[in-house]
C-alpha cells in the first residue's frame, strides 16, 4: 500500500518554501484514474459486451431456411441445426457442417428488400 501512495505521489509538485512538511493530495490522481477507466468502460468495453450478446443471440435464433455469412465468407441456406453446430447448403448438393460460433451474419431480409 504504501509503494501505491508513493507512485500516486511521484509526479506531485514540491511544496511552496513557507509550507513545508505538507503532504501534497492524492485526489487529483485518484480522481484521473477513475475517469480514465470510466471512459474506457463506456468507449471499449460496453459497445463489446453489446455486440457480443447480440451475436450470441443471433446464434440461439437460427433456423432451418436462414441464409447466412460465415467468418470465412462462405454463403449458405441453414439445412440442419443442432446445438452446437449447423449444415449448411453451400451450392447444388455442396453442405458443409460449421460451428455456430463460424456464422456471423444472416442476410435473408437484406435478399428480400
Amino acid at each position: 500500500m504504501n509503494l501505491i501512495y508513493t507512485f500516486l505521489l511521484m509526479g506531485a509538485p514540491a511544496a511552496p518554501a513557507g509550507q513545508a512538511g505538507q503532504q501534497p493530495s492524492a485526489w487529483p490522481t485518484i480522481l484521473m484514474f477513475g475517469a480514465i477507466i470510466l471512459v474506457m468502460w463506456l468507449f471499449m468495453i460496453r459497445p463489446q459486451r453489446k455486440q457480443q450478446k447480440e451475436m450470441q443471440e443471433f446464434r440461439n435464433a437460427l433456423k432451418k431456411g436462414d441464409k447466412v455469412v460465415t467468418v470465412g465468407g462462405i454463403y449458405g441456406e441453414i439445412v440442419e441445426v443442432s446445438e452446437k453446430t449447423v449444415l449448411i447448403k453451400v451450392d447444388g448438393d455442396v453442405k458443409l457442417r460449421v460451428d455456430k460460433q463460424g456464422l456471423v451474419k444472416d442476410y435473408s431480409d437484406a435478399e428480400q428488400k
